[in-house]
C-alpha cells in the first residue's frame, strides 16, 4: 500500500473504506438524519485460474484493468459521495451515501457486472480473458457498523458464488425483479431518442498557464423515469444490447454540433467516437454531413477515440480517421493510461493529442512513482509531437502539476462539472 492505497490498483483498502463509511454515518447523525448507505461487494469467480493459466503478472494486469473499469463506471453513473475499495484479491467494494431506490441499486449492480465481464485483451502473450463476477448487495441498517456491513456482504457473496447461475444476491436473500428491465429498458431508450429526451452536457476544457476556456467535451445523460440518472457508459451499453449504438451516437453528434454552432468561433467541441462508429463504412460521410448541416468548422472539432473502440479493426479505423483529419478535424486517443495501452496505435493513427485518463492523476501529488509515470508519458508525447490534455483534475495540486509538467490543457470538476447547453453558454461568456 502507498499513501493508504493499493499499489496494484490505486484503490483504498478495507480499513480506509470502513473509515470513510463511518464518517458518512457520523455526518448524517450530526445533521439529525438517518444514515443511508448502499453497498455492493463484487467477487471475481475462479480468478486464481487466470494466474495459473497466464501467470501472476497477467493476473495483476487483469485486476488493474477491472479496477479502472469500476472507477470509470462509478464516475459516470454514481450520484453524490461514493467509494471503491479493493477488499482482497479479486474482491471489490462499491459503497455510496444517499437515498437510492432498491431497484436502481440493483440495476447499477447489474450494469457494473456487465462492465466487468467484458473481455480483457492485451495480457502477456496477447491473451484475452473474460471474468465473471458474483455480487452481494446491501442497504445498510441505521445502526450497522461498516465492519458488520462488509461481513454480511462477504457471507452473502459466498452464498451467491456457491449457487450455479446465481450472479447477484441481496443480503436479505432476495433478488428484486427490476421494474423496467431487459427489452423494456431498451424500448424506453428508443422512445427517449424519438422524444429528444437524451440530454447533452458539456464539460469545459481549460488551457494550461492562463486558464482560458478552449472548448468543451460533449457527454450524454438520460434521466430515466424509474431508474433515475443513466450516464453515458450505461447508456451506450443499453444501446449496444438494442443494436442502436449508431443511432444514439449520431443523435449525440447532431445535438452537440447544433449547440456548439452557436458558440464563439474560438471555442472547440470534443466528441467521443464508439467502436460502432469506426466500424461503419459511412462514418466519415456522417461526420462530414453533420458539419455541413450545422455550419460547424472542421478545425473546431476533435474526435476522441478510446482504445476499446480500436481493438477490432485498426487499419480500417486509421483510414477513416485520416480522411477526417485531412478535413482539419483533430483526433485524440482518449483514456490514455487506463487498461492496456497498445503503443502501436500511436504510430498507426493520425493523432493530434493524448487525453490522460483520470487514474493517471489520482496519486501524482502524493506518490513519486505516479509522478514519474506522468512525466514518462509527457516525454513520449513530446517526442511524438503530440499535445496532452489531462482529464479528471479535481484539486489545485493536480492542476499545478499538470501545468508544471507540460500538459497543454485540462478538464475536471476543479474547473467545472458537465453543464447543460444553456448553462455552458453563460459560462463561456
Amino acid at each position: 500500500m502507498a499513501g493508504g492505497r493499493d499499489r496494484l490498483t490505486g484503490l483504498i483498502g478495507a480499513d480506509a473504506a470502513c473509515t470513510v463509511i463511518a464518517q458518512w454515518q457520523q455526518a448524517a447523525r450530526a445533521e439529525g438524519t438517518v444514515p443511508s448507505i448502499h453497498a455492493v461487494l463484487l467477487g471475481l469467480r475462479r480468478f486464481e485460474a487466470v494466474n495459473l493459466a497466464y501467470g501472476e503478472a497477467a493476473g495483476d494486469l487483469a485486476l488493474a484493468g477491472i479496477a479502472d473499469r469500476l472507477q470509470h463506471f462509478a464516475q459516470g453513473e454514481m450520484e453524490g459521495e461514493w467509494l471503491i475499495s479493493r477488499i482482497s484479491g479479486g474482491t471489490f467494494l462499491l459503497a455510496a451515501k444517499g437515498q437510492c431506490a432498491r431497484e436502481r441499486w440493483q440495476w447499477l449492480a447489474e450494469e457494473m457486472a456487465r462492465t466487468v465481464s467484458a473481455p480483457i485483451a492485451g495480457l502477456d502473450g496477447g491473451a484475452t480473458v473474460r471474468l465473471w463476477p458474483r455480487m452481494a448487495l446491501l442497504r445498510a441498517a441505521a445502526a450497522e457498523t461498516p465492519v458488520r456491513m462488509i461481513q454480511r456482504l462477504a457471507e452473502t457473496l459466498e452464498r451467491a458464488q456457491g449457487e450455479p447461475g446465481r450472479q447477484l444476491l441481496w443480503v436479505d436473500g432476495t433478488v428484486t425483479p427490476p421494474e423496467r428491465a431487459g427489452q423494456q429498458l431498451e424500448a424506453d431508450l428508443l422512445a427517449a431518442l424519438d422524444r429528444e429526451e437524451i440530454e447533452i452536457l458539456f464539460q469545459p476544457q481549460f488551457r494550461c498557464g492562463d486558464g482560458r476556456v478552449l472548448g468543451a467535451e460533449a457527454l450524454a445523460r438520460w434521466q430515466h423515469p424509474q431508474l433515475g440518472r443513466i450516464g453515458a457508459g450505461a447508456l451506450f451499453a443499453i444501446a449496444e444490447r438494442a443494436d442502436y449504438v449508431s443511432q444514439l451516437s449520431r443523435h449525440i453528434a447532431r445535438a452537440a454540433l447544433g449547440a456548439a454552432a452557436a458558440w464563439p468561433a474560438r471555442f472547440s467541441l470534443s466528441l467521443n467516437v464508439t467502436a460502432a462508429d469506426l466500424g461503419s463504412g459511412s462514418f466519415a460521410d456522417v461526420i462530414e454531413g453533420k458539419l455541413r448541416d450545422t455550419g460547424f468548422a472542421p478545425e473546431r472539432l476533435t474526435l476522441e477515440i478510446t482504445e476499446q473502440a480500436l481493438v477490432t479493426e485498426i487499419d480500417g479505423s486509421a483510414r477513416r480517421l485520416r480522411r477526417l483529419a485531412d478535413l482539419g478535424i483533430r483526433i485524440a486517443l482518449d483514456d490514455f493510461g487506463a487498461g492496456f495501452c497498445n503503443f502501436g496505435y500511436l504510430k498507426a493513427l493520425p493523432l493530434d493529442y493524448l487525453k490522460l485518463d483520470r487514474s493517471m492523476l489520482e496519486g501524482v501529488a502524493e506518490d513519486a512513482r505516479d509522478l514519474a509515470i506522468l512525466r514518462g508519458i509527457l516525454a513520449m508525447a513530446r517526442a511524438l509531437e503530440l499535445d496532452v490534455i489531462a482529464e479528471g483534475v479535481e484539486s489545485e495540486a493536480q492542476r499545478g502539476i499538470v501545468e508544471r509538467e507540460g500538459c497543454a490543457a485540462w478538464q475536471g470538476f476543479l474547473g467545472a462539472p458537465p453543464l447543460p447547453a444553456s448553462e455552458l453558454a453563460t459560462f463561456l461568456r
